[in-house]
């Protein structure tokens, strides 16, 4: 009895261990496969909100830019402009960005592209303004650089800098701005705008402007 109950278990035991080495087999194949990425990892490969949709736009150094190529996973992603104006794209290596608007950039790489996809497909699109920034100085709450938004005014990018402290003179606030060369002084009286009684002085800020709030 007892030779033939060791003869079932031995059986059973031949029956079992092929199937359980198969399953490991193919768990470990699993396993190694490799997943599709772009080439800024899998988070890169989803397109990020738009920083701007201005279609005129034009890019810049230290902004950031997602890739997509239709159909090609592996080709898109997440690339930063490096500060002198290119990008890196697998397959094309660098490529000049700044200076074109993301329709131009996008022309340029698909036609680059051509040489190794039949039809490919671009898409960029501007996910970080990091270019254009407006400078903040003097008696508010935190001084330093702001990324410039589209048709950003004087108000807005006061409105950025944390509040007034209490020695701010808010009537003599002024916009030291670069042009043709010099250095102009634009005096804004924040009181009369916010008074409504000189509106113009909201102006449009331009990159590189410096506010000063004495």
């Amino acid at each position: 009895m007892k030779h033939k109950a060791l003869i079932a278990v031995t059986l059973l035991g031949l029956l079992v261990l092929p199937a359980v080495a198969q399953t490991s087999s193919s768990k470990g194949r699993r396993s190694k496969a490799p997943a599709a990425k772009g080439f800024g990892g899998e988070a890169a490969r989803e397109t990020p909100t738009a920083a701007t949709t201005d279609p005129d736009y034009v890019i810049g150094p230290e902004d950031a830019l997602h890739i997509s190529v239709w159909k090609e996973p592996e080709l898109s992603g997440n690339v930063p402009v490096r500060p002198d104006g290119k990008i890196s794209l697998p397959l094309l290596n660098d490529v000049q960005a700044a200076g074109s608007t993301p329709v131009q950039l996008a022309a340029t790489i698909t036609e680059k592209l051509k040489q190794f996809l039949a039809e490919p497909r671009v898409t960029v699109t501007v996910a970080g303004i990091n270019s254009k920034r407006v400078f903040l100085m003097g008696e508010v709450g935190r001084v330093g650089a702001i990324n410039m938004l589209p048709n950003m005014t004087v108000l807005q990018a006061l409105a950025s800098g944390g509040g007034f402290t209490q020695f701010a003179n808010l009537k003599k606030i002024y916009i030291l701005r670069n042009e043709d060369g010099k250095q102009v002084r634009i005096p804004v009286n924040y009181k009369a705008i916010i008074s409504g009684q000189a509106p113009e002085q909201n102006i449009l800020l331009k990159p590189g402007d410096t506010i000063v709030v004495p």
